[in-house]
């Protein structure tokens, strides 16, 4: 069982089709594809129910998504392991917010190159649920994320705090105003796609207020 393999099957079941793995492992659909199909012949049965919206797991890959989790963590170990002699190098990989990581981490970024140049810092920007299963797959070491998150496999430290507000049209310019819409008059949003901690509280909002989100 091929590792590069086992990890290619968790980035899919992780984004739920070919072409976001395939962003994700910086390689070709066709590669993605490959690897999935030579795993499911290697186990003997099917791991992706495969349908228009993307992939999702069957029970034998619903079986199986633990133990590539902890294939790919342990591997990464192995790496950092090797390379600990005491000076800080080898490979870092952290994820972020893309705004955390347009507005914030540029400075921090730069002077931790300039204070460790032998390690190999690597960036992944994904919505806050897609970071934190990074983190417990053990494909990122760490992530900015929009907290409170709360995992019994993870610890958290407070890095900043952002207050969010909600930009609307004059019409919508009080939450008491938003509160007498009604699902035929209420607002339009424009978020992020699902996983973005931004739209699940926009979402929640919509939810109160008795409008389809």
């Amino acid at each position: 069982m091929e590792l590069s393999d086992i990890q290619t099957f968790a980035a899919v079941a992780r984004t739920g089709g070919i072409t976001r793995a395939a962003e994700e492992l910086n390689t070709v659909q066709s590669n993605v594809t490959q690897r999935v199909k030579a795993l499911e012949a290697e186990i003997g049965t099917p791991l992706f129910e495969r349908h228009s919206r993307g992939m999702t797991l069957t029970g034998a890959g619903k079986r199986l998504l633990p133990y590539a989790q902890r294939m790919s963590a342990l591997a990464r170990e192995a790496v950092l392991a090797a390379c600990d002699d005491g000076e800080p190098k080898g490979p870092l990989a952290i994820g972020s917010m893309e705004t955390t990581a347009a507005v914030r981490l540029p400075p921090l970024l730069a002077d931790f190159h300039r204070r460790f140049p032998a390690v190999r810092l690597s960036l992944r920007t994904a919505p806050t649920a897609d970071l934190v299963a990074c983190v417990l797959e053990g494909t990122l070491d760490g992530a900015f994320v929009a907290g409170p998150i709360a995992h019994a496999d993870l610890t958290t430290t407070s890095a900043f705090r952002e207050e969010l507000v909600l930009v609307s049209a004059r019409r919508w310019a009080t939450l008491a105003e938003l509160r007498a819409g009604t699902p035929e008059s209420g607002p339009t949003a424009l978020t992020f796609r699902t996983g973005c901690t931004y739209r699940q509280r926009l979402e929640q909002i919509f939810v109160e207020f008795g409008w389809p989100s």
